[in-house]
């Protein structure tokens, strides 16, 4: 049946905030690496394009394709397994015409579309073990994929994701339950096996990281040296920072002392960006560079339009018409508050350092249209929400 869609349901609001989003991370990036701001600049618009034309498809078309669409995205990722850019020894890009495309992303927005596609079909069915094993095998496929890219962050974020999905379709609390009985001393079991030798299935540098975050002190100069650069950035940035595209100073021998030395001197405004203290600021770290050059007030007007965009999916959510656009806008809502707390983690020291970005903020044109994409799924949802 075609849907009519009524104007006064479009949600400008959750629009505008996405576009406002967008644009702040432009500035950022341009002060953290201008040469990235075209390609960024692009995604937006593309993005943006991508976000009003799959907003005026009726998600319960997109389940008639389903299968299509999930037998695509592995495709995808084996194409990336087969035939993709390896850097920093992680083949995660396909690369073509001087653009790179990441197949995890575009993951992420079919995994939310196929788990709630799923759940929908089986609604009544959620409490069968059967059925959850089905489930947690269509899920494995994919995510076995990402991992083996080497990607264990993204896949953790897809994982946390879809147990959010999982849970709003109706998952017996009883197997919440035991899944945490189970899960907590299988997680402490883990800390201790990857501090035996040569442990398998985790790369040397996954278990560096994981190490330096337990305990910092002795990989100060190693692994966790860019996460202490970068709370040391935010932190001197202060209340309202020392302003955009600061870049007075550029000594890569410069140490953190020596820029407060400066500093306290009075000699010059030196950013931690400019010393090149903490690398790729423009993606994993560019929180650094808001509390660095934007101080505190930057800091809470990024965490507060990321916190708005999440309620506006939540209050979409709530008055969905069905189960599957119920746990679509949910799904959504999951992808940029994970990864939002993560990276935010990653960059204040509060979680291991991890590779994923800060979402419409971090440089990253897949990560950015893949977001704007899933938004378009949201307000696609919130136009045939109830009155």
């Amino acid at each position: 049946m075609k849907r009519k869609y009524h104007l006064s349901n479009y949600s400008f609001l959750l629009v505008a905030t996405i576009l406002a989003a967008g644009v702040m991370g432009l500035v950022y990036i341009n002060s953290a690496s201008p040469g990235h701001v075209n390609k960024q600049l692009l995604g937006l618009g593309l993005g943006l394009a991508a976000m009003i034309f799959v907003s005026l498809i009726d998600y319960n078309k997109l389940f008639h394709f389903i299968w299509l669409i999930y037998a695509a995205n592995i495709l995808l990722l084996l194409a990336v397994k087969f035939f993709g850019k390896t850097v920093n020894g992680a083949k995660r890009w396909l690369a073509f015409g001087g653009f790179t495309l990441q197949a995890s992303e575009i993951t992420k927005i079919v995994m939310i579309l196929f788990v709630a596609y799923f759940i929908r079909e089986h609604e009544d069915e959620m409490g069968n073990l059967k059925t959850l094993a089905k489930l947690a095998l269509f899920c494995a496929i994919p995510l076995f994929l990402v991992v083996t890219q080497p990607d264990l962050s993204t896949t953790l974020d897809i994982c946390f994701i879809l147990c959010g999905v999982i849970f709003i379709g109706g998952l017996d609390k009883k197997i919440i339950r035991n899944v945490i009985l189970i899960g907590v001393p299988l997680f402490i079991a883990f800390i201790f096996y990857i501090q035996t030798p040569d442990p398998l299935f985790i790369k040397e540098y996954q278990v560096n990281r994981i190490m330096s975050f337990i305990n910092p002190e002795k990989y100060a100069d190693t692994t966790s040296y860019q996460q202490k650069n970068s709370i040391m950035a935010i932190g001197s940035g202060q209340l309202f920072g020392k302003g955009l595209n600061s870049n007075e100073i550029s000594d890569s021998n410069m140490t953190i002392t020596d820029i407060d030395e400066m500093e306290e001197s009075g000699e010059v405004s030196v950013t931690v960006k400019d010393t090149k203290l903490v690398s790729e600021q423009q993606t994993d770290f560019i929180f650094s560079v808001i509390g660095e050059e934007t101080g505190f007030v930057g800091c809470m007007i990024a965490i507060g339009l990321l916190l708005f965009i999440i309620f506006q999916c939540l209050w979409i959510a709530s008055r969905s018409e069905d189960l599957a656009g119920r746990m679509i806008a949910v799904g959504i809502a999951g992808l940029v508050c994970f990864q939002s707390f993560i990276n935010i983690g990653v960059a204040t020291f509060i979680l291991p350092n991890t590779g994923l970005p800060l979402p419409f903020i971090s440089y990253g044109p897949t990560s950015l249209l893949c977001n704007m994409a899933g938004m378009g799924l949201v307000l696609n949802v919130g136009l045939q929400r109830r009155y």
